[in-house]
């Protein structure tokens, strides 16, 4: 078979444990679709995975990598409702040793979805993880309703444009915080109502004016070991908090979420049922048809850079999506 480049990761540990690598071409077999990837999205979990602090721990060795976009290269016997050439996003690869940060991927039909040609396959690799979990955390989690008051918290990373995206199409009023003047440009262009820049210490205080008094119906959160306690405190009566993201731990005033009948929830990607990933893909694709989500990349690197994309996806000032393009 011919070798293709991939990034595989021998032993848990930093960043440096991403290796580039010459791996054989995969062969798709029954059930399967072979993609030829043109992009890559990196994602905050995909560090965690590799690190080994994660509570899914893939076997070693392993290519990393969940998202991608590119165009379907075979198909495995059994496969209807695909077609060799196709442009398409994926949402996961097939169980094993072989993730996307990789020329090519398998995958079964379930997790390949049509790119529209007005989506660039940089911008379909950016589709995956962040407006999955966007969507679940809006709708599934935190059962967000039109006219209701979002705040993301977080808003100019992946996941953050994904749910101003998703979050302002359902007809919420979306407020997105960001901590640098680019990424307070980028939440604002990207369609949030009302932008917070959150180097401000007494930021939050500006949604007691901008909400009426009454607070936010739903937060968002990325960043939970920073912001739930302050959280609490803008939540409108009967208000939830989404926990997409947290790195430690935090001390909270429960009296603050008696007082709202207040909603404190978890959710992990990985916990999202077939239903409820086949609706997100289905909400998904129809945005990415009609033009309501247009994922933001913010930067593309080299696959052979992956390294250096890890230190960037978690470094604070998050701008858009950052994707890695194979040779």
């Amino acid at each position: 078979m011919t070798p293709m480049k991939a990034i595989r990761v021998h032993e848990f540990g930093g960043p440096d444990v991403l290796r580039l690598e010459e791996v054989p071409d995969p062969v798709a077999g029954p059930g399967q679709v072979l993609i030829r990837i043109r992009a890559v999205g990196v994602n905050p979990v995909d560090t965690y995975m590799r690190s080994g602090a994660y509570a899914r721990r893939p076997t070693l060795p392993y290519v990393p990598g969940s998202d991608a976009a590119g165009a379907v290269e075979a198909v495995g016997p059994g496969v209807t409702g695909v077609q060799v050439g196709q442009r398409v996003y994926i949402g996961n690869t097939v169980a094993g040793p072989l993730g996307a940060y990789a020329g090519c991927a398998l995958c079964t039909a379930a997790q390949v979805h049509p790119l529209p040609d007005r989506v660039t396959f940089a911008q379909g690799a950016a589709v995956n993880v962040p407006y999955a979990t966007a969507h679940q955390a809006l709708f599934f989690r935190a059962h967000a309703l039109p006219a209701e008051t979002v705040l993301v918290h977080g808003a100019s990373g992946g996941v953050g444009v994904a749910a101003v995206h998703l979050a302002r199409a359902h007809g919420c009023v979306v407020i997105g915080t960001a901590g640098s003047d680019r990424g307070l440009d980028l939440v604002r262009r990207e369609g949030a109502h009302h932008v917070l820049d959150h180097r401000k210490p007494d930021y939050l205080a500006e949604l007691s004016t901008l909400t009426g008094g009454r607070g936010v119906d739903v937060i968002v959160e990325m960043l939970a070991n920073v912001n739930l306690a302050k959280d609490l405190t803008v939540l409108a009566p009967r208000g939830r908090v989404v926990v997409v993201g947290s790195r430690g731990t935090i001390e909270i005033d429960p009296r603050q979420a008696m007082a709202r009948d207040a909603a404190i929830v978890g959710m992990l990607l990985f916990n999202a049922t077939e239903r409820e990933l086949a609706a997100a893909h289905a909400a998904i694709g129809a945005g990415l048809a009609n033009g309501t989500i247009t994922p933001a990349v913010g930067r593309e690197m080299p696959l052979g850079d992956a390294p250096r994309a890890h230190e960037a996806v978690m470094a604070p000032g998050a701008y858009g999506k950052i994707v890695l393009i194979p040779s």
